[in-house]
């Protein structure tokens, strides 16, 4: 159950990392993400899939590039994630505490 938490993070920062892409470079396009970040050409075509899904990026002929709800969206995220943050610690409170009874 950990492991696939842990692998749903790691896919959430790849798509975050190719949205800070396409913020900073747009137009972008695939094989430059890929080369600049490390990542897989799959695995970049997938984020920008998910990104483009929830209207975060969408397709030019030049390369992805970010839409009107993108700086909503990122504005806020810190926010979110400190939320998501909290749970968790809630979470690990709470193991430790019956751990200890």
């Amino acid at each position: 159950m950990i492991d696939r938490l842990e692998k749903e993070v790691d896919m959430l920062e790849r798509h975050l990392e190719v949205l800070r892409m396409v913020i900073e470079n747009e137009p972008i396009g695939i094989v430059k993400m890929s080369n600049e970040t490390g990542y897989p050409h799959h695995k970049v075509r997938y984020s920008l899939r998910v990104l483009e899904e929830e209207n975060l990026i969408e397709p030019s002929s030049q390369g992805a590039i970010t839409t009107e709800r993108t700086e909503e969206f990122v504005a806020e995220l810190d926010e979110k994630v400190d939320e998501i943050v909290g749970k968790l610690e809630s979470m690990k409170i709470h193991a430790s505490e019956k751990n200890e009874a």
